[in-house]
């Protein structure tokens, strides 16, 4: 018997990838939840008692019970509230593809955003064609996995890897605007952009990422003039 639903609250920050990513997937599954926003700066009670170890957001917490790590809170939800529509394939071996470049995603290709922020000239241009490699391996492996069932088109319904991937990836544009410069290559990687302004379309995607212009703010916010 599912647990009742009406005692979700999401702790998540608004310019957060990870949080975007529970955001979603409770909306899409139609879960009613209450949000909090954190300050970072300066962590609530609530925060550090849910989540003693890292200290970080998102934190899901259900009837009391607290998650923390997007992925894990992820995987929650889907068992939780296990009626449709599903973000996992129902074959194990289609949930273990979509979990591997998961994975790799969130091990391989955002850890290689932050050294195009912070560097320069020559190095950022490196960290740049490092990322574009990255998405290019990363794309042709989940095209060739998945084939006619790649993760989303218009008209199907978002899955756990479009989840994952638009919560960050949507959101390319808005290092473009902050940096002056492409960062993903249309030359390169056009199918992937292609996936990603598909994304960004889906009602439930538009209504979750960030406000563009506030988010290349906070960009600059953070990391003073880039380009």
């Amino acid at each position: 018997m599912e647990e009742k639903t009406n005692q979700v609250v999401l702790l998540g920050a608004w310019p957060s990838g990870p949080c975007t990513r529970v955001a979603l997937a409770l909306k899409l599954k139609g879960i009613p939840y209450k949000y909090v926003e954190e300050d970072l700066t300066n962590k609530s009670e609530l925060l550090l008692k849910n989540n003693p170890i890292h200290k970080k957001v998102p934190v899901l917490l259900h009837n009391d019970k607290a998650i923390a790590e997007s992925l894990v809170i992820l995987e929650y939800i889907e068992e939780t509230w296990s009626h449709t529509p599903n973000i996992l394939p129902c074959d194990p071996y289609q949930r273990a593809k979509v979990r591997f470049w998961v994975n790799y995603f969130d091990q391989k290709i955002c850890p290689a955003i932050n050294p195009i922020l912070i560097s320069r000239a020559e190095e950022r241009k490196k960290a740049i064609e490092n990322l574009n490699e990255m998405i290019k391996v990363f794309y042709e492996g989940v095209k060739k996995d998945f084939r006619e069932e790649f993760p989303y088109c218009k008209g199907k319904c978002l899955g756990l890897l479009d989840i994952v991937v638009g919560a960050h990836a949507g959101n390319y544009k808005v290092i473009n605007d902050a940096l002056g410069m492409e960062v993903i290559h249309t030359q390169i990687n056009s199918q992937f952009l292609s996936w990603m302004d598909a994304l960004r379309e889906h009602p439930l995607v538009k209504d979750t990422l960030p406000p563009h212009d506030k988010f290349v703010a906070k960009f600059i916010e953070k990391f003073g003039p880039m380009n």
